[in-house]
């Protein structure tokens, strides 16, 4: 199963005030918040339960679409590996724990 959406995180997102005034980066819980709501619109029977491993590799700004997407081929029926990718370029990528539903 593999499933990609883009996301932009506008740059009045109201997370982003005094975070990193002058060089504002978008904060990973967002990152993980817009990973969860992909989650959920590709896997509407499935729930997110825990995040097993995350790792942040480079920045994304306001403003910049990035790509998530999710791979299910290599882990147990209730994990799934996601990556988000800026430009073709991974930047953040991780497992996610979630209940059992159908695998899509």
């Amino acid at each position: 199963m593999t499933f990609e959406t883009s996301q932009i995180i506008p740059a009045d997102h109201p997370s982003l005030a005094g975070h990193f005034p002058d060089a504002p980066i978008v904060p990973g819980v967002v990152i993980l918040d817009e990973v969860a709501a992909a989650l959920a619109e590709c896997r509407k029977d499935s729930r997110l339960t825990g995040v097993t491993s995350v790792k942040f590799i480079a920045p994304i700004k306001p403003g910049q679409s990035f790509v998530i997407g999710f791979d299910s081929t290599n882990t147990a029926e209730n994990q799934i590996d996601f990556c988000c990718r800026l430009d073709g370029r991974v930047v953040v990528e991780g497992r996610l724990e979630i209940s059992c539903g159908a695998r899509i």
